[in-house]
């Protein structure tokens, strides 16, 4: 039974959004989940959220449509071909072209605007700097500073109703560590979906960033990803 109150958690249908999700349930929140169709090229992960919301019992759901396509300037919103096959060392430096310029920033934003409209002081959001690919908004101090800006930004922070919380809870966690907290919470890993570059059905490549990291993290875990 939710005792903290309403919580807006960002919800890809990815494994680590599905563990963040789960864990705002386990600590008593009631969960609204917020989820962005905005131009990607592995939209399967649409109806992965679909189904981990439903699993998981949130008490809302929102789908918010926004066309970040538009620009481009990436391998999952344009016509550019996604990394396959890099080694760990080679994700491990610099920013990969599966970047997608400004999204957290635009994706907290949105939810943002829902956490004042339902008079919630907390976002969940399954960020992580320790063992994914190197993009600047998954960082902590990128999370630090957007929720200072937050807090300046809107109505509720000006006038001292609530203060904002950023809830990162898997920000330093290994991916091997997050599979393990997600078995432990009971996420659904045959739910998910982690693939940038999926084919027919939703099948996973097996070999862009994603699916090597995932992979990683369940044989690192010793748990079988079903």
């Amino acid at each position: 039974m939710p005792t903290r109150g309403k919580a807006v958690c960002l919800l890809s249908g990815g494994l680590d959004s599905s563990t963040c999700l789960a864990l705002a349930r386990r600590d008593g929140f009631a969960c609204c989940a917020l989820t962005f169709d905005y131009g990607q090229r592995h939209k399967f992960e649409l109806e992965a959220a679909a189904r981990v919301a439903a699993a998981l019992g949130v008490e809302r759901r929102l789908v918010v449509k926004i066309g970040l396509d538009v620009f481009g300037g990436s391998a999952l919103t344009a016509d550019v071909a996604v990394p396959k096959s890099r080694s760990l060392d080679e994700m491990s430096h610099g920013i990969p072209v599966t970047y997608v310029p400004a999204r957290n920033t635009i994706f907290l934003s949105l939810a943002l605007a829902w956490a004042e409209v339902l008079e919630s002081a907390d976002i969940f959001i399954g960020v992580n700097a320790l063992d994914y690919s190197g993009y600047p908004d998954c960082r902590p101090e990128y999370i630090e500073a957007y929720e200072r800006m937050a807090n300046l930004a809107t109505r509720a922070g000006v006038e001292g109703h609530t203060r904002l919380k950023i809830h990162t809870p898997l920000i330093s966690l290994s991916k091997a560590q997050i599979v393990a907290l997600a078995r432990e919470l009971g996420v659904p890993f045959g739910l998910t979906h982690s693939c940038y570059d999926p084919g027919p059905g939703g099948r996973p490549c097996g070999a862009c960033d994603a699916c090597l990291l995932r992979r990683k993290g369940f044989e690192e875990a010793g748990i079988e990803d079903r």
